[in-house]
């Protein structure tokens, strides 16, 4: 990264996780734009998985971490908008493979699912892993390829 900015956003579920994420990633340097939530009052995760993968997509930032109880909604949520390649992960196996071979700019954390040390060290592999490229980069390529034939295609079908 050029600039050591992350995007975080969550919905109540991952607001605990996030906070402390938050704080974490101010330690080790990085500047936080936080898309919200802001307290543990209920909400609705799609909100904040947009906020956060419009950021990613229009390049605001290169990277973010969102949460919610489980982390599967709001990665669901974020998949949905160009660019963005979001990543549950539980691990650090599945941080690093995200990273590797999926070039995830988007990391996606069940906040209900995992705590804060887990979280780190989640964190800390997923920051540090570089993309693999290669054959991946050319799996990436057609993901986006795929995508926009659809999109081609469906629009075309419904002028």
């Amino acid at each position: 990264m050029s600039e050591k900015v992350i995007a975080l956003g969550s919905d109540h579920g991952g607001f605990h996780l996030k906070s402390e994420i938050s704080k974490y990633l101010e330690s080790l340097g990085y500047t936080v734009k936080d898309y919200g939530t802001y307290s543990e009052e209920s909400v609705d995760y799609p909100e904040y998985a947009y906020k956060v993968a419009v950021a990613i997509s229009k390049g605001e930032v290169e990277r973010g971490v969102i949460l919610c109880g489980t982390g599967i909604g709001i990665s669901i949520t974020a998949n949905r908008f160009p660019g963005v390649r979001a990543a549950l992960c539980w691990d650090s196996f599945t941080a690093k493979m995200s990273r590797l071979h999926n070039n995830a700019n988007l990391l996606a954390l069940g906040g209900r699912i995992i705590g804060v040390e887990l979280a780190k060290d989640i964190l800390n592999t997923w920051l540090n892993t570089e993309f693999e490229g290669g054959r991946h980069l050319r799996r990436i390529n057609k993901i986006d390829e795929l995508a926009a034939k659809f999109w081609k295609e469906y629009l075309e079908g419904n002028k």
